[in-house]
């Protein structure tokens, strides 16, 4: 088999993004992302499906441009199919499919949650099977047992807030610009993490919750700063530090129990919040700890990207995982 070049498209948020793979190397990785949606301090799901069709023919003619492949070369064309918004995800799997059905090329239906893990496969190092990962983004939280680019175990997630969405929803209360989750972590670089002591979600196996600190960090806010209204400002670092501490020590508390249950050792970071500074120096420290042999994608690769969608579309290609024109988008797809 020739090495199979992919064109993949990814639209499931705020992101338009094209990525070009040949024989599983990437050629380009496109993305465009969406300013329009600072002003009201979270992704408005109209505005993305707008902002998507503005970008999606741009972004599409700069990856083939930059990967010198001419549309005549594809051997397939691959859309993320879900989960994500609605409107977004359609704005990007209709463009695939009427550029599949034009060039006469098949289709490759790619899982957003699975391009996130299969990242890891972009760029050496790259973890062996079986291995544990913990995706962590906006939307999810997960830990899965990743057997192969196909078997995927959800042994894990949150039964309501993701980590990413803590993160943004208390920088929000802190006063911080959108998106709140890299500004928090920029400022939680200065403070004392131990200085605010938040609690940490108790849950039973190896599921997560973060809607209890989201809740006890509104209610400390207001306590505090109606005693003293310039309370958040004079301590902003400290407030940072211990919210992410909090954060991280509940992602790593799950993580460490599913590690010595499942017997694991190859342990991969995935997701948007795999970008956060202190998770990733956190995870580092716990696998000298533990004897974990860390793998963490290149930060381009961690946020939503094509790069991922094409990775995953080249082992689907492989396998002779195709999809039909009837396949409809799906905003709630989950990944096993």
């Amino acid at each position: 088999m020739n090495a199979p070049v992919i064109l993949a498209i990814e639209s499931s948020c705020d992101d338009t993004s094209a990525a070009v793979m040949v024989g599983g190397e990437i050629r380009s990785n496109v993305v465009a992302t969406q300013q329009v949606h600072e002003q009201y301090g979270g992704v408005v799901p109209e505005l993305a499906s707008r902002a998507h069709q503005q970008h999606i023919i741009p972004v599409v003619e700069a990856a083939l441009q930059r990967a010198g492949i001419s549309k005549t070369q594809l051997d397939a064309v691959a859309f993320t199919q879900g989960p994500g918004l609605l409107g977004s995800l359609l704005v990007g799997s209709m463009f695939a499919k009427s550029l599949a059905l034009g060039l006469d090329k098949p289709l490759i239906a790619v899982n957003h949650m699975r391009a996130h893990i299969l990242a890891h496969f972009i760029q050496e190092p790259r973890p062996a099977f079986p291995f544990l990962c913990l995706t962590v983004s906006g939307g999810h939280t997960q830990l899965v047992v990743v057997r192969s680019p196909q078997e995927m175990q959800v042994i894990g997630q949150t039964i309501d807030d993701a980590a990413g969405e803590a993160f943004d929803k208390t920088a929000k209360l802190l006063g911080l610009p959108y998106p709140g989750g890299p500004h928090l972590d920029k400022l939680a670089r200065q403070g004392n993490p131990t200085r605010f002591p938040f609690p940490v979600g108790a849950m039973p196996g190896y599921d997560f919750s973060f809607s209890g600190l989201k809740t006890a960090v509104m209610y400390f806010l207001k306590k505090e700063t109606a005693q003293n209204p310039a309370f958040i400002q004079e301590n902003l670092t400290d407030l940072c530090a211990s919210i992410q501490h909090t954060i991280i020590q509940t992602l790593l508390r799950q993580l460490r129990r599913a590690a010595h249950d499942q017997g694991l050792t190859h342990i991969a970071l995935a997701g948007g919040v795999a970008a956060n500074s202190g998770l990733r120096e956190a995870l580092q420290q716990e696998a000298l700890v533990q004897g974990w042999e860390v793998f963490i994608p290149e930060f381009q690769y961690c946020t939503d990207n094509a790069g991922m969608v094409a990775m995953t579309a080249h082992f689907q290609y492989l396998a002779g995982d195709f999809t039909t024109q009837l396949t409809s988008p799906d905003p709630r797809l989950k990944l096993a």
